[in-house]
């Protein structure tokens, strides 16, 4: 006699026998049941009201797991702590920086008294010149020491001065930048809204107090003078100040005195001592500070000896041994408009190495 789960003709064949039936390993359990969309009324329901046989179930809403809700505040906190240093920022974006002034620039040539002094050894040149004791090349560019400012931080003064120091060695140092061969070094560290006066007064130079390439940088003409002694000697300060909140000024005053002698001689050759003055104002924004370039305010360069008569806004053409200025300094119109042009001064004989 079959079991009471069996059919009453027994079990078909080819079905599994045992009484297991081929859907044992579907697990009916509580929460599948809940999660049916039909459910079927209960016979009292079914005999009260004639309802049919089952009913559709609303679907269930389930909540958040518990992985995706830790991606979403993840995500918020992510989102907030963006929108918090968006404010919090200490650069500014350039499209709220304000308006970057040209440079304004003067070249003042000094002429000599008399026949310029010179010698073939450098370093009786050097020993002998008020230069005696001048640092040679950047280690006469000492930095200050940097303090907070009341907007600014320790290490955002450093990087002010720390600009302006490379800048000056850069356009007053480098070899190539001296005989006229490169200028890129110098114009990497200009800010990107001065470039067109940089590039300008290169490709178009003008003693304009706007466009003289020797007020960016100090380069001499290469068909005429060498240097006779890569040591360039340098002294001079820098000074950093907090303008106002969102600007840091550093002034430079710097002298560099450099052994030249004729293009194309050999080391017998006399040379001579070339002297620069700058006195520069660097100006920095916090994009300058952020990309380690700088706005140049004004440029004052002292050098000699030159004679009046030559350009020196484009390249520096000095006296060498021997030589003496041809004339007197030229006259200066003071009616002339725009920057002071044709300035001319005298180098003092103390500046001049005694023998």
């Amino acid at each position: 006699m079959s079991g009471p789960g069996d059919p009453p003709e027994g079990t078909p064949e080819g079905a599994p026998g045992g009484g297991e039936d081929e859907y044992r390993s579907v697990v009916f359990d509580e929460s599948f049941v809940r999660a049916a969309r039909l459910q079927e009324y209960s016979a009292l329901e079914r005999m009260a009201d004639h309802a049919p046989a089952v009913r559709r179930r609303p679907p269930l809403h389930r909540g958040l797991s518990r992985q995706a809700l830790i991606l979403v505040l993840l995500i918020a906190v992510a989102f907030g702590t963006a929108i918090y240093m968006g404010v919090r920022n200490p650069y500014q974006s350039s499209a709220t920086r304000r308006a970057v002034d040209p440079l304004r620039m003067t070249v003042v040539p000094l002429a000599p008294q008399g026949p310029v002094p010179g010698t073939a050894d450098t370093g009786s040149l050097f020993a002998h010149s008020p230069a005696a004791q001048f640092r040679v090349g950047a280690e006469g560019i000492p930095l200050p020491a940097a303090r907070r400012t009341a907007h600014f931080s320790d290490s955002q003064v450093v990087t002010a001065l720390t600009t302006a120091k490379e800048y000056l060695v850069r356009s007053s140092l480098y070899p190539e930048v001296l005989t006229g061969q490169e200028v890129q070094p110098v114009r990497g560290l200009i800010d990107a809204e001065q470039l067109d006066q940089f590039d300008e007064g290169f490709s178009r130079p003008a003693a304009d107090g706007r466009h003289a390439p020797t007020g960016w940088l100090v380069r001499f003409d290469p068909a005429r003078v060498e240097l006779a002694d890569r040591k360039v000697r340098v002294q001079g300060t820098l000074t950093v100040t907090e303008t106002d909140s969102a600007t840091l000024e550093v002034t430079a005053e710097h002298t560099f005195v450099y052994a030249l002698r004729p293009a194309g001689a050999d080391a017998k050759a006399p040379a001579s001592l070339f002297t620069v003055r700058r006195e520069l104002l660097f100006r920095f924004d916090r994009e300058d500070l952020r990309t380690r370039q700088t706005q140049i305010v004004s440029a004052t360069v002292q050098a000699g000896p030159l004679s009046c008569a030559e350009d020196s806004a484009n390249r520096l053409r000095p006296l060498l041994a021997g030589q003496t200025a041809a004339g007197r300094p030229a006259g200066t119109d003071p009616y002339a408009t725009g920057s002071a042009v044709g300035l001319c001064g005298t180098l003092d004989a103390g500046a001049e190495p005694k023998f």
